[in-house]
């Protein structure tokens, strides 16, 4: 058996939780059932602001999006990249995780369980871009909410941050095709115009956009400052994605009181994958000698998803009221607590993944 590996050099500091985060779960739900509340009772009001779109891309989530995810984007430093030597192990069992079988299984399971099995109990037509949903939900491995998880189990920051510059880097090459040949087999034409608008709006503007205020940030007053700053943006990304979560479950609030059982078929194949896929990653990190501290995070990451692209780009494909929307904002439903309890389930066996070592 191999030995579990050190982790090399001090480890940046650790950025602690406040009152806020440690509630997240709370607030998650609180919101869900206000949008779900107030989608049924101003229905008008949230139709009007679903007409606010250019290329299918919606105005209004567009920038909340944009709020909640560079902040997050401003803790990437990019020179950072050269530290994934040291976490190979970690690094390549997330790859493998994120891009060879959480996007296939997905499409396999929700095949099987929307496609065939629960079929019968679901509106005549709906399963494939329900499928499609749950593709694009799968196909996008979390940035955001990565830091949040792994800050919970005590990951190890170097490698959190290394791996998600380099998914985001990955995203960008990898997500429009992997989604395209999905969404072929399910018989689904893809607009690619509009599929890469999305990646391009989701991603590498706000890449960019992050990285242009973090170089100008720490030239102009170094670290201390960068910190600074943070620190005031915090709250503004939470409070976007609370307030985006509102606004989608808003836009989907009389489908979801109309549609309880669709919500709950659709969470089976949800729940399934986040714990496979989170399982095995752990699993595997454990067999490979990884560090606990990595495989950690490695677990999270393979198993949680970037839902914010998700959303973003089934709205931006089929629509704000489709099958395939509806999916996506289950999705956001579904993996905030899904998440946190493996998080749990991270720090409670870490006794059990360490023994591997001495085996």
């Amino acid at each position: 058996m191999s030995t579990i590996a050190p982790i090399a050099g001090p480890a940046p500091a650790r950025p602690g939780m406040g009152t806020f985060e440690r509630y997240l779960t709370l607030w998650v739900a609180l919101c869900i059932v206000a949008g779900i509340g107030l989608g049924h009772l101003l229905p008008g009001l949230f139709a009007s602001i679903a007409t606010a779109e250019v290329a299918r891309v919606n105005l209004v989530v567009a920038v909340l999006i944009w709020l909640m995810i560079i902040p997050m984007l401003l803790k990437i430093d990019f020179g950072s990249l050269g530290s994934v030597r040291q976490h190979w192990k970690g690094v390549g069992v997330t790859l493998f995780i994120n891009w060879a079988v959480k996007p296939f299984s997905m499409a396999a399971l929700g095949t099987f369980f929307i496609g065939y099995l629960f079929a019968p109990l679901l509106p005549a037509g709906e399963g494939p871009s329900y499928i499609a949903g749950l593709i694009l939900l799968a196909a996008a491995p979390c940035t955001a909410m990565v830091f949040v998880w792994s800050n919970l189990c005590d990951g190890e920051p170097t490698y959190t941050l290394s791996q998600v510059a380099l998914n985001d880097v990955l995203m960008v090459f990898l997500f429009a095709p992997l989604v395209a040949l999905l969404l072929g087999v399910a018989a689904i034409t893809v607009p690619w115009d509009t599929l890469l608008l999305s990646v391009v709006l989701y991603i590498v503007v706000p890449v960019i956009v992050a990285q242009v205020i973090r170089r100008g940030v720490l030239a102009s007053g170094g670290k201390p400052a960068l910190d600074r700053l943070l620190a005031r943006l915090g709250p503004v990304s939470l409070v976007a994605l609370l307030a985006t979560l509102v606004l989608l479950f808003g836009f989907q609030g009389e489908q979801i009181i109309a549609q309880p059982l669709v919500i709950a078929l659709l969470a089976v194949p949800i729940l399934i994958q986040v714990y496979f896929n989170a399982g095995l990653a752990y699993w595997l990190s454990r067999r490979f000698g990884v560090a606990w501290c990595v495989a950690g995070p490695a677990a999270l990451i393979g198993a949680s998803n970037f839902f914010e692209l998700a959303v973003a780009a089934a709205i931006s494909l089929f629509g704000l009221k489709s099958g395939a929307a509806l999916a996506t904002v289950v999705g956001v439903l579904v993996e905030v607590p899904v998440m946190l309890s493996v998080v749990a389930i991270v720090k409670r066996s870490r006794s059990w993944y360490e023994r591997g070592a001495a085996a």
